[in-house]
């Protein structure tokens, strides 16, 4: 390959260390509330939020939280929901049912049900992601989930108002007033009335990615979660300052999160890495933007439209935007991303806010084998099969034979039990045990 980098990424050291050492913090506050369960769940909430009161959202305060959301919000909130849900009915309806007859008295098929409680955490940190309450509670809803439960944490004497309004619209069975790992943990043991989550999903910062990690296997979970990333891959058609409007649009997230573009351009790289400082400067959170781009920014150049799909494949990035001609080529020969943004019309922003596919995404590389939160996350893939006397003849002999070869006796006898039941008058020309009564 004969790319260059014309930027890279000059992240401080010590990011190990200070995984370690959240590692160590989420993993004390997870077994302590495993331990002593709601009571030190209020000790947490108290620390780190100043909450004292109660954590599940009453009738009468959503009523009034709600009321409080102006009309104009309401009608946004509500087109997006229809957006999201309306992929994600599409995304449902792709997984069927079915049954098959594979050979004479041999019947297969798969069940597709709901997990039956999904936990929902929405962030509240440095913006009030309503977004995030649609994403992950409105798929779960389309999915046949029959109980969601939605946190997000409080600011003041309530959780945001438009994101309580969110979590209402997609659906919410049950909302928690309550961020951070003490939350996760709620959700995932049941606390507080609420059901043991089978399933937690949603973003936040690095204690809530790390609780969802230490808690998968106890639960599932949507997507192992990093700071936002967001790369766009352009060649000399594409205008450098809509690239830096895009990169800085992305790099908001927070001070960790890398923005990357990949082009065929030299000359159009410069020009945005010319522009992009400016466009942050104007910004009201520059600081974030600066010290995101400073730190995990990167420009990367190469000769052929190859070059740059086989790095782009290599970040396997969380958004992806292309804005080239021949799009059609790129979509085709692209593999590994979160979600794929085509020609300059499409934003990152709108896939995070409106057009109905999910922006809780792999990030760190995890689009090389995983796509983002969808409906069938939500869902199980259940096999059955059912098995007629005739069609033991073939089937157990196989499956006896199949057994002892790797050594497994108990496997064996109980095709053979069916044999020697079935077929008694039969003879095998393979070692078959035949089980007395007791």
């Amino acid at each position: 390959m004969t790319i260059r980098y014309l930027k890279q990424a000059e992240a401080a050291a010590g990011v190990a260390a200070e995984h370690e050492r959240v590692t160590q913090a989420v993993q004390d506050m997870i077994e302590d509330i495993r331990a002593r369960g709601e009571v030190a769940v209020r000790e947490y909430a108290e620390k780190f939020d100043g909450w004292t009161g109660d954590f599940v959202l009453g009738e009468e305060k959503r009523r009034r939280l709600i009321d409080s959301v102006p009309q104009h919000v309401k009608d946004d909130i509500d087109f997006a929901h229809r957006q999201i849900k309306r992929f994600a009915d599409a995304q449902r309806d792709s997984l069927t049912s079915f049954e098959i007859e594979t050979e004479p008295g041999v019947l297969l098929g798969q069940r597709i049900l709901p997990v039956g409680c999904a936990g929902c955490y929405v962030p509240g940190g440095r913006y009030a992601h309503a977004a995030s309450a649609l994403m992950s509670v409105a798929t779960a809803k389309a999915a046949g989930v029959k109980h969601v439960v939605a946190c997000s944490p409080p600011r003041g004497d309530s959780i945001n108002p438009v994101v309580a309004y969110a979590m209402d619209v997609a659906g919410a069975d049950m909302i928690l007033e309550m961020g951070g790992v003490h939350a996760m943990a709620s959700m995932a043991f049941g606390l507080f009335g609420g059901r043991e989550a089978d399933i937690l999903v949603g973003p936040g910062n690095a204690y809530v990615a790390e609780a969802k990690r230490l808690l998968f296997g106890e639960v599932g979970i949507d997507v192992f979660a990093g700071p936002t990333e967001s790369a766009i891959i352009a060649d000399g058609s594409a205008d450098p300052m809509t690239i830096a409007v895009d990169l800085v649009s992305q790099a908001e997230h927070g001070p960790n999160s890398p923005v990357w573009l990949f082009s065929t351009s030299e000359a159009l790289a410069r020009e945005v890495m010319e522009v992009l400082p400016k466009v942050a400067d104007d910004m009201p959170n520059a600081d974030v933007v600066h010290t995101a781009w400073r730190d995990y920014g990167e420009v990367i150049v190469g000769d052929s439209r190859e070059e740059i799909v086989e790095v782009s494949d290599r970040y396997a990035c969380e958004h992806l935007q292309v804005l080239c001609e021949d799009l059609g080529w790129w979509k085709e020969h692209l593999s590994n991303y979160g979600s794929l943004f085509l020609g300059e019309g499409s934003t990152v922003t709108h896939g995070d806010k409106c057009s109905g596919t999910n922006h809780i995404l792999p990030t760190k590389r995890a689009g090389r084998y995983s796509g983002g939160l969808n409906v069938h996350k939500f869902m199980k893939v259940l096999t059955t099969q059912q098995l007629s006397q005739e069609a033991n003849r073939t089937f157990s002999a196989v499956g006896s034979r199949i057994s002892r070869t790797e050594g497994m006796e108990g496997h064996a006898r109980a095709c053979d039990w069916r044999l020697a039941k079935y077929f008694p008058e039969q003879d095998w020309d393979f070692p078959v045990h035949r089980q007395s009564r007791y």
